[in-house]
């Protein structure tokens, strides 16, 4: 062969997933490639789909709260809270000052497990394999607390229509003061692992960036849309729970590439550390649950010692509670973005419609705009920077 002579470079399809280990799930890539070059990235999911909206509208309102904990099984207290809020609309219902602190350490607890994940498997999958053994120590300690809390670590179903399953006890209080103020120095360590090395900078730093604009045309939400520089936060622009009385700062990103979505995780991090504190220094005593008999049980105390109690309990488990015809949207600041149910009530004991909103399966629209024109080496890093689950994914 000739000085001269090129070789011939001719375009081809490659099928990436939906095992493979970059793919954080069972995602199918179809990955139109030249030579290194991607030409375009297509997204086939659908592999964990198992018509969550419909069984939902097969239930009853108060049954379908653990299946929200199987979308984002990362961090299932955001899901529990998103649903409960939107059933608690329709009925019109306002919990009580302890319970809406509570939720909301709860919900922050979920945001700081889901993104050491996505830390951790995402250096791991770039090849720096001690941040994510780092990252899990520190998780484990946060699904300790989910244990105390309310007796799982992964699967929750501990928020309910009206409040929370149990109060908070003083151990917990105590242990998770002890966790939120030994987690700013452990994220220095991560930093000091990734922020400034090298490697990580160069697979990083200026891959699969997209402006604001288009963030905001694909629906991007949460870390994916704030690191394209947009200040978007639901917890500060629509305020819910108690967002409004805590002071934290929305971090966000430049260049809206990789590495300024792992930025903004890092920060998001610290900040749900400082909103839990201030949740735990400024919750009220009282009540875990309004005290609404037609929709909550009877406390566990009076059903082992209270017949009536134990009947009403009964039916209200077997037979649910009516909710008024009508319509409702709540959303929340998830992990991955916003987290939005919609349910359309018939003024039966089950949802007539139900809707998800999952931030998921709407980040995945970037995949292709991200990937296009990198390398194939990239689309793992976009992959783990998006930070796809795909129970709600696929739902």
């Amino acid at each position: 062969m000739s000085n001269n002579e090129e070789i011939a470079t001719k375009a081809i399809t490659l099928s990436m997933g939906p095992q493979h280990p970059s793919t954080h799930g069972v995602l199918h890539l179809l990955l139109d490639i030249k030579g290194e070059k991607i030409l375009r990235a297509n997204p086939d999911i659908g592999y964990l789909h198992r018509g969550t909206e419909k069984i939902a509208e097969n239930l009853l309102y108060h049954q379908f709260v653990p299946y929200t904990d199987r979308l984002d099984y990362m961090c299932a207290m955001s899901n529990n809270l998103a649903y409960v809020l939107a059933v608690e609309k329709l009925l019109g219902i306002e919990i009580t000052e302890r319970a809406k602190y509570i939720r909301v350490i709860a919900a922050e607890l979920s945001r700081i497990s889901g993104h050491l994940l996505c830390i951790g498997a995402w250096a791991l999958d770039l090849g720096a394999m001690t941040v994510l053994l780092y990252a899990f120590r520190e998780r484990e300690m946060a699904l300790d607390l989910f244990e105390m809390l309310c007796g799982a670590r992964m699967t929750h179903n501990y928020l309910r229509v009206g409040g929370v399953r149990y109060d908070i006890l003083p151990s917990f209080k105590g242990k998770c003061l002890e966790f939120v103020n030994l987690l700013p120095q452990r994220i220095n360590d991560y930093e000091q692992l990734l922020t400034e090395n090298r490697v990580w900078l160069k697979r990083n730093k200026g891959v699969g960036a997209i402006s604001a604009e288009d963030a905001i045309n694909l629906g991007l939400s949460g870390p994916n849309l704030r690191g394209a520089g947009v200040k978007w936060d639901i917890r500060k622009d629509e305020p819910y729970l108690v967002y409004d009385r805590l002071d934290f700062d929305v971090p966000t990103g430049e260049s809206g590439d990789c590495y300024d979505r792992y930025t903004v995780r890092i920060e998001e991090m610290r900040q749900a550390a400082k909103i839990i504190k201030q949740a735990l220094e400024q919750i009220p005593d009282g009540r875990p649950c309004v005290d609404l008999p037609d929709v909550v049980p009877p406390p566990r105390m009076e059903i082992e010692t209270n017949m009536e109690a134990l009947i009403h309990h009964f039916k209200l488990v077997s037979h649910g509670f009516k909710v008024p015809k009508g319509d409702a949207y709540a959303s929340v600041e998830s992990p991955k973005g916003e987290l939005g149910f919609y349910i359309v009530s018939d003024g039966s004991e089950r949802p007539f419609r139900l809707k998800i909103r999952a931030p998921s399966f709407v980040n995945l629209q970037a995949i292709d705009p991200l990937c296009r024109k990198g390398y194939l080496a990239d689309v793992i890093a976009v992959i783990s920077s998006l930070d796809p689950v795909f129970g709600e994914a696929d739902k």
